[in-house]
């Protein structure tokens, strides 16, 4: 007997908008602990362009009505899921530059995350124990670039991001090429080598 209920997969567009999606990957994964059993177009997905949500056919045997609306905007132009599925769990990769300091953002409690079996969850962190989704279970820059490691700005951005894309961070406004360099500038320097890399030096804009 199908149980009478209304959910709405809003992952990724409640997280574009900075919220998070009332959506329980705990529970659901304890009834399906493949993910790329309701995410079935992972495996064979090459393109940003592509709609990886599950469909209304996956949700329907339990979920009489359900309400997927489409994935949101990306910034990224090139990425291939089915390519990294066939490189099998990078959480060990991921975890190595981590311990050889060439993980180029404050890790956290990240290393500690990376010893499961899982290969979906070495980039989508934290989603497996989750009742919402949010920002945090996505796949962060600084692990792209622990692979894809050539960064050579600007030109190095384009490759991922394509032409054009808005990537200044937030705490960069447009009088900051004058401001952070002042004495009295409150800037956290420890972010700087996820765009800048690790040999970055101040000549190289100045």
């Amino acid at each position: 007997m199908k149980r009478v209920s209304r959910i709405a997969i809003l992952a990724w567009w409640l997280c574009a908008l900075g919220g998070a999606a009332p959506f329980s990957h705990r529970v659901h994964l304890k009834l399906r602990p493949d993910c790329t059993s309701c995410h079935t177009t992972v495996t064979h997905s090459t393109g940003v362009e592509d709609n990886n949500l599950p469909s209304p056919a996956v949700c329907k045997p339990c979920h009489e009505s359900v309400s997927i609306p489409p994935p949101p905007p990306t910034r990224l132009v090139h990425f291939s899921h089915e390519k990294h599925l066939q490189l099998g769990n990078i959480g060990p990769i991921i975890a190595k530059a981590i311990d050889t300091n060439r993980y180029l953002s404050p890790a956290g409690d990240l290393r500690a995350n990376l010893s499961g079996t899982n290969a979906c969850l070495a980039c989508h962190r934290g989603i497996d124990t989750s009742d919402a989704v949010s920002r945090a279970n996505m796949p962060q820059m600084a692990d792209c670039l622990v692979c894809h490691n050539k960064i050579e700005l600007p030109f190095s951005c384009e490759q991922c991001h394509g032409p054009g894309a808005r990537l200044r961070p937030a705490d960069h406004p447009p009088e900051f090429l004058e401001s952070h360099s002042r004495p009295d500038a409150k800037f956290d320097k420890t972010t700087c080598a996820l765009c800048h890399g690790r040999q970055f030096r101040c000549l190289g804009c100045h």
